[in-house]
């Protein structure tokens, strides 16, 4: 049996084959893509003459084959799982290995009899170890021990039933909103905070228009505090306010000149400011009359205490189930021993004997019949301009506050600052945040001490820094206070003091001002196009987003009217 190969004619007048070559089976195969992870098996089939015996046994083959996976399961396939551009393509000379495979037979690689123990205490390397911990690894993917399942990988023993890798979110706290929702009311608007993130407004420096209340001076030796030399934090009784912005006598005399159309306090515009940090949940109430607008807070509200922990990946929650169980490191609990200890630390870093800096005016909120002493703060009600051009007249007025002044070594002006307090409760506590022990960290590594404070707590230090800015102060103090004895949240030490420059610490912790002025401005727009009434803002308690409701004009002011229910004539009798 001898083979020759068919005659080729040379082609005399053109390029390439010769037309009449077209006459031959050749041009019958029809042309296959291919991918990169294509094997490349046979180049020709000679036993198939015909090309149609084995055609259906050959497309089948090869998309067994395509379909097996060569090395990890993923042969023939992209990172996505989809398949590659040519993959599972049938073509004439694709190769199938159906014979090989059928001549292929797993090894058991089972354990047939019981192994023999060995090691410490007679335990084999698979046997559970005291209080369920496992000696060694294993290649299965679970054994059965003591108590519970093992996890191949980690070497862990889960308790009570099989957890996956989305079990972190499950038990997530439900927190609940700052205040009760009526469903009469109406939401008019819902706002992101990636949208709110985006916004950009540049403003000009204020002007300050009236100064009231009298302020102390920093007493310098605090600055030489360590872990060393600690002191007790002491517990002062001073008065010191937090109006309301429609309540302040002052911004009501503004008000009536006309000077601003929007009225607002450092703190409650700070929250507007800061709001894509913000985790809890607060409100502000927001009163249009007018061509003014006043942007308020409630008493009681999450303006009068200090957050704690609040951007930690796990910050504190109040126990649901028992209220008794942790109430101590509870997040109501160290809000309020927050606020505590900032307003004490504030009384106790001034010098009340040294000679004070009385501003323009006395305080506003201090009565004749009042009797306690005050306290040292100082009040700048500042006039920004939100205007985008020259054709707008937006003004804001804000009600801004001080803490204390630091006389100036040169001819200048006396130095504002503001007071602030950093508070450790336990490190070991549930809600710490992984925050360093402060005692054994914050003199030899204060720069790790405040990273973790930066990050857990990012929310209100921008929110200090914001209300420094505003107010003006030239410089910010940061005491470090923690707790005598972990268990015991009435006894205090301050163990550093910290100074630094509002607009620096508003940078390491990249604020921007610009992007709370954009928030500002687009938050009153909307409000100002929005009839004469009463309105709330609220932060949602679980969600990255804020909603604006209108209220009726009672609300909030415990003037509700509350239906009483009818008794029925039996009970009556």
């Amino acid at each position: 049996m001898s083979f020759t190969l068919p005659p080729l004619p040379d082609a005399e007048d053109t390029w390439g084959p010769n037309p009449s070559y077209a006459k031959l089976p050749i041009h019958e195969v029809p042309y296959a893509p291919y991918s990169k992870a294509d094997k490349l098996g046979r180049v020709a089939d000679w036993n198939d003459l015909d090309g149609n015996k084995n055609a259906n046994q050959n497309q089948a083959s090869f998309a067994q084959a395509s379909s097996t996976t060569q090395r990890g399961g993923r042969s023939g396939r992209g990172r996505d799982g989809q398949a590659a551009f040519g993959s599972g393509t049938t073509n004439t000379f694709a190769y199938f290995h159906v014979e090989d495979e059928s001549s292929f037979s797993l090894v058991d690689n089972k354990i047939g009899g019981p192994r023999r123990a060995v090691g410490f205490g007679g335990r084999g390397r698979g046997a559970p170890a005291r209080g369920g911990a496992y000696a060694g690894n294993t290649r299965t993917s679970t054994q059965r021990g003591r108590g519970g399942n093992l996890n191949a990988r980690g070497g862990q023993m889960n308790r009570g039933g099989r957890r996956g890798w989305k079990d972190w979110d499950k038990n997530a706290p439900r927190r609940e909103s700052s205040v009760a929702i009526n469903p009469a009311w109406k939401m008019l608007e819902e706002i992101e905070f990636t949208r709110l993130s985006k916004l950009r407004l540049d403003v000009d420096e204020p002007e300050t228009l009236e100064t009231y209340g009298r302020l102390y001076q920093y007493e310098k030796s605090y600055d030489r505090v360590n872990t060393k030399t600690e002191r007790p934090l002491q517990i002062m009784d001073r008065i010191r306010y937090n109006t309301t912005t429609s309540d302040d006598p002052v911004i009501q005399q503004l008000a009536s000149r006309n000077v601003a159309s929007i009225y607002a306090t450092d703190s409650i515009l700070s929250v507007l400011m800061c709001a894509p940090r913000s985790v809890y949940p607060w409100d502000i109430i927001i009163v249009r009359e007018g061509d003014h607008l006043y942007l308020d807070k409630r008493d009681g509200g999450p303006f009068d205490t200090i957050t704690v922990n609040e951007n930690a990946a796990e910050p504190p929650v109040d126990p649901e189930k028992d209220k008794e169980k942790d109430a101590l490191n509870s997040a109501l609990s160290l809000s309020l021993e927050a606020t505590y200890v900032n307003q004490n630390f504030s009384f106790q870093v001034v010098k009340e004997d040294a000679p004070p800096l009385d501003f323009e005016k006395p305080n506003p909120f201090y009565g004749p019949d009042e009797v306690e002493p005050l306290a040292s703060c100082g009040y700048r009600y500042r006039l920004f301009d939100l205007s985008l051009n020259e054709d707008e007249d937006i003004k804001i007025v804000v009600r801004t506050e001080v803490d204390a002044y630091q006389p100036s070594t040169g001819k200048g002006d006396n130095g504002l600052m503001t007071i602030r307090t950093l508070n450790e409760f336990d490190s070991r506590a549930p809600g710490a945040g992984g925050a360093p022990d402060w005692r054994s960290k914050l003199d030899s590594q204060r720069g790790a001490v405040v990273a973790t404070e930066m990050k857990n707590n990012s929310c209100k230090l921008a929110k200090w820094a914001a209300q420094s800015i505003l107010a003006g102060a030239e410089t910010m103090k940061v005491g470090y206070v923690s707790r005598a004895n972990p268990r015991d949240n009435s006894r205090h030490v301050i163990l550093s003091t910290t100074t630094m420059r509002p607009t620096d610490f508003a940078a390491q912790l990249n604020v921007s001002l610009s992007n709370g002025w954009g928030i500002v401005r687009t938050v009153t727009d909307m409000c100002m196009k929005l009839p004469d009434g009463k309105y709330v803002l609220i932060k949602d308690p679980n969600r990255p987003v804020i909603r604006l409701y209108a209220v009726p004009m009672s609300a909030f002011t415990g003037e509700e009217e509350i239906e009483e229910e009818p008794i029925p004539e039996e009970e009556a009798e």
